[in-house]
């Protein structure tokens, strides 16, 4: 026999209302009786009569209300099923597995109106994966597949069957199944197409330097500049103009350009070919002439996508121009940039950022100067530079060191020894940062990536920070610098501290220790004046020569221990020749070395003196990393190469410090992005 059920909830809770006035009646009764007797038995007939009447219709209610409650439940239930099994909306209910259990006819339409019960929605629908089907606290899941050209939104929700139901006999219960999903496939196919050609339609704003336009002038003679300058317009219009871009010429040497978002994907394909275009022009001209583009898009409003254009200018010019930067949103793309640098014959640059270092530091009470992890002699004499500097003109200055070559470890034993300078002179990362002031500055030396200075975290402390590099920009690059002051074509930031020195108002004078310190960091990066080298960095040199540094001291600081001659040699002797022109050679420290890395460096340089060799890679592993050096002559760009694993350089000199990787995996991965370079045409 059936177990009768009860009336539970609100509906019960209603028809017991009446019952619950009939006692509130009898007390008012008895109130009113002991008042007023005549009025208490009038108000007691009164209530007696209520509570026969309401317990009457309780009583026919009770009987009535269950069954018709029955009823109407079950012609509700059929039309929700009606609902659902013709909503214009695809859906079904599935087993935990994927198996659909019920699916309505839209879903049915879907697969040529064949009934898809049964069957494994992910078998139908291959985008759909095991995981969607996994839920965790937000118990919804939400994918973009496609079917038969449609774009697709699916929905899975999970239903749990035992909060839902409360017939413990439920069939899915007594299987042991205790959660349904449903399914909803919402067509958007329409909306993303309208989203993609809004997209599509955007504007995308760029801007164009022409890099080395006063020595192309210069190069050419007087009657046919204008002409030189007139092909030069032309190449950038006609480019655009297949675009359906909008060029303005904003000065001599700057465009404006605007152009559409669908158009970029071709851009792209052609890697900008206008920058090989414009070096065609040549009606005499002593050099090519080489652009620069800064490309913005990915912002809310145009003013946004304005300021990214300007930014991405500034990171190609940075990187050395000769090449196309595209900024979408926090995503950076580059595409050329295989040009060297142009040396600037000019010093206003350097004239304008001696002022503004000057002006900035006077208002600043100590200044902290620091230069990359496992400072080499560049960064060293560079900060010993900026510290003359800022002793010059009367300002407290440290300089932060840690791991060092062997050649820097001697001079700074020899500074720390002689007399003049403070004991606080040289300070730790830890000691920096214990007592870096709000008003204090940071002068970075070098380098111009936190995770590249000898302790980062001085720099996300600092309040005003400096840069004085001349490394190509990266992505990562620090960019809340309050001056910065990046020079590709100087050789080295040695030297680009030697010409700051020269117009600080009040005359630096250096120490035989501070130029010859200076003169080495200028002998390292330029690999004794072979590389890199430009009428300002022999400029440079002789003004230390000049200020009294022994280039023959300086030539002995770089004499080699018998371990590092060995390793670099051995570096040397297990190198692999990888497709004919690119040495690569991985150097494992045995212990007796002075500073691994430097050994590393050395023998990348050496192999770039075998014939035929057009780049080289030695990989160093030292303190859970690997350190890569990477060399080339001519064309070969390997800054760009280094990028891919997080480094940078230069065009011909760069690096880059992997971690979390085995030897193997960087080597092979430095094998396949050659291959893919010069697949591309890159090398």
């Amino acid at each position: 026999m059936a177990k009768k059920k009860k009336i539970k909830g609100r509906i019960h809770q209603y028809l017991k209302t009446p019952v619950y006035w009939d006692l509130f009646w009898v007390a008012v009764a008895a109130v009113t009786y002991a008042v007023d007797k005549k009025a208490g038995y009038i108000l007691m007939a009164a209530a007696a009569l209520y509570i026969v009447i309401s317990l009457a219709l309780y009583v026919k209610f009770q009987k009535n209300i269950q069954p018709r409650m029955a009823d109407y439940g079950a012609q509700y239930g059929l039309v929700q099923k009606q609902l659902l099994y013709e909503l214009e909306i695809p859906y079904a209910l599935l087993e935990e597995n994927g198996k659909i259990l019920w699916s309505n006819m839209e879903l049915a339409e879907m697969f040529q109106g064949k009934n898809p019960r049964n069957k494994n929605v992910m078998e139908l629908l291959p985008d759909i994966c095991p995981e969607y089907l996994q839920f965790d606290e937000t118990e919804k899941n939400e994918v973009q597949i496609e079917h038969e050209g449609k774009i697709l939104r699916a929905i899975f929700k999970e239903i749990s069957l035992k909060e839902t139901v409360e017939d413990k006999d439920f069939p899915l219960l007594d299987q042991g199944k205790g959660v349904m999903i449903c399914m909803y496939l919402f067509d958007e196919t329409q909306i993303q197409k309208l989203i993609k050609e809004t997209k599509d339609e955007k504007l995308v704003t760029a801007n164009i330097y022409i890099d080395n336009y006063d020595e192309v002038l210069q190069s050419v003679e007087s009657t046919r500049r204008t002409l030189l300058v007139a092909l030069i317009d032309r190449r950038i219009n006609i480019y655009f103009s297949q675009y359906d871009g909008i060029v303005r010429k904003l000065e001599n040497d700057k465009y404006f350009v605007m152009f559409k978002t669908k158009y970029i994907s071709k851009m792209q394909s052609n890697k900008f070919s206008v920058l090989d275009e414009v070096k065609t022009v040549n009606i005499g001209n002593g050099m090519p002439v080489t652009i620069s583009i800064g490309i913005g898009m990915g912002g809310r409003t145009l003013q946004e996508s304005y300021e990214l254009s300007t930014t991405a200018i500034d990171m190609a010019l940075g990187r050395g121009g000769d090449q196309a930067v595209l900024k979408d949103g926090n995503k950076v793309y580059y595409y050329g940039g295989k040009s060297k640098s142009v040396e600037k014959n000019t010093r206003v640059k350097s004239r304008v950022k001696a002022t503004a270092f000057r002006d900035l530091i006077d208002t600043k009470s100590e200044i902290y100067i620091m230069g990359h992890h496992i400072g080499d002699n560049d960064s060293f004499g560079a900060a010993v530079g900026i510290y003359r500097i800022c002793k010059t003109i009367g300002k407290k200055a440290h300089i932060v060191l840690g791991d060092m070559g062997s050649s820097v470890q001697e001079l700074v034993e020899a500074f720390q020894d002689a007399e003049g300078y403070e004991d606080d002179f040289i300070l730790s990362g830890a000691e920096a940062l214990e007592r870096l002031d709000k008003n204090d500055a940071l002068i970075l030396v070098d380098v111009s990536r936190a995770d590249y200075t000898e302790y980062p975290e001085l720099v996300r402390q600092a309040q005003c920070i400096v840069v004085f590099d001349h490394h190509r920009q990266t992505t990562d690059g620090i960019e809340h610098a309050q001056l910065s002051y990046v020079e590709l074509s100087a050789s080295s930031a040695s030297e680009m501290v030697v010409e700051i020195m020269q117009y600080i108002n009040e005359t630096v004078k250096l120490t035989k220790m501070e130029a010859e310190a200076l003169y080495s960091g200028i002998m390292v990066d330029t690999n004794n004046f072979t590389d890199r080298t430009g009428v300002r960095t022999f400029e440079a040199a002789a003004y230390l020569k000049k200020s009294g540094a022994d280039v023959t001291a300086v030539r002995r600081m770089f004499r080699e221990e018998m371990a590092d001659y060995k390793a670099k040699a051995t570096a040397i002797r297990n190198a692999e020749i990888f497709m004919d022109f690119y040495a690569l050679s991985v150097y494992i420290p045995n212990g007796q070395e002075v500073s691994p890395t430097v050994v590393g460096a050395q023998a990348a340089n050496e192999l770039l003196n075998v014939k035929n060799i057009k780049a080289s890679f030695v990989l160093t592993p030292y303190h859970d990393q690997i350190y890569i050096s990477a060399r080339s002559v001519g064309r070969v760009n390997v800054q760009t190469i280094m990028e891919e694993f997080g480094g940078g350089g230069h065009m011909n000199l760069a690096g880059a410090q992997v971690k979390e990787t085995s030897v193997e995996e960087v080597l092979k991965q430095i094998k396949f992005a050659i291959k893919q370079k010069a697949q591309e045409g890159e090398l």
